[in-house]
């Protein structure tokens, strides 16, 4: 079984991060799970969403090892799904019966995988990702960055990819 899993957001799963995660999955073992395909209400202070796809998700996540983040940079963030998805963490840290679960991110290590249309993405876009994994105890295991301005070329940026898959592969 994979040790890791893949949370993917994009409004297209096909178009340039899908390539380079796809990519990533033909090389090394991992779930990919796109988060369009579940539904996730908006955070609520009230807790009124328990119904939602949320729960279950954070069940299946926490079998593994490894969660990459994978998601195109949209205007300096993450997509909405994924933005909703961190967001909902809150409940895992406010409801007394989630927070074991909570507890159960500890350690676990975390990657971040996104493509943009620039050479270089904000520091705040991996910013966010680094402090929501060190507020929950989570091991950040770094980030690959693809340009795709024009599209995603196969063997565009192949000595990062393959750099990262080696971190991911191995787990470090």
């Amino acid at each position: 079984m994979s040790t890791t899993v893949a949370l993917f957001s994009s409004s297209r799963r096909h178009g340039n991060t899908g390539a380079v995660l796809d990519c990533i999955a033909a090389q090394v073992p991992i779930e990919v799970i796109d988060l369009s395909e579940i539904s996730i209400s908006p955070y609520d202070y009230s807790h009124r969403n328990r119904g939602d796809g949320f729960e279950p998700l954070i069940d299946r996540v926490l079998k593994y090892d490894q969660i990459m983040f994978v998601a195109p940079v949209y205007w300096y963030a993450v997509p909405p799904t994924m933005k909703t998805f961190i967001d909902r963490l809150c409940d895992l840290l406010e409801l007394p019966d989630l927070k074991q679960k909570g507890r159960q991110l500890r350690g676990k290590r975390a990657l971040v995988v996104a493509t943009s249309g620039i050479d270089e993405i904000s520091p705040a876009f991996i910013s966010m990702f680094q402090d929501t994994f060190a507020y929950l105890g989570m091991r950040y295991g770094g980030f690959l960055h693809v340009n795709c301005d024009g599209g995603y070329r196969k063997g565009c940026a192949e000595t990062e990819i393959k750099s990262f898959i080696s971190r991911v592969g191995n787990g470090e």
